[in-house]
């Protein structure tokens, strides 16, 4: 059960990312904006929850997204 939550966590934010997209569209345009997170928040987000358990530092470092990533990875326990 501990290893679902991570897992379902991940897929709901590439399904939420998939929707956001924009489809039959012919003209070329430069997108500045885009919607949905990125790899680096959602993963910044799931290490977050399973380190700590607290949704208030699982959405900050969502917001740092690939500077927590390389963080954890530098001071993570082996």
């Amino acid at each position: 059960m501990n290893k679902v939550i991570p897992i379902l966590t991940i897929l709901l934010l590439f399904s939420l990312a998939s929707f956001g997209q924009q489809t039959g569209n012919t003209r070329m345009t430069q997108t500045v904006v885009t919607n949905g997170i990125g790899i680096g928040s959602a993963l910044a987000i799931v290490i977050s929850w399973d380190r700590n358990k607290s949704i208030l530092y699982a959405l900050l470092h969502g917001i740092l997204g690939w500077f927590y990533v390389i963080y954890y990875v530098i001071v993570r326990e082996k």
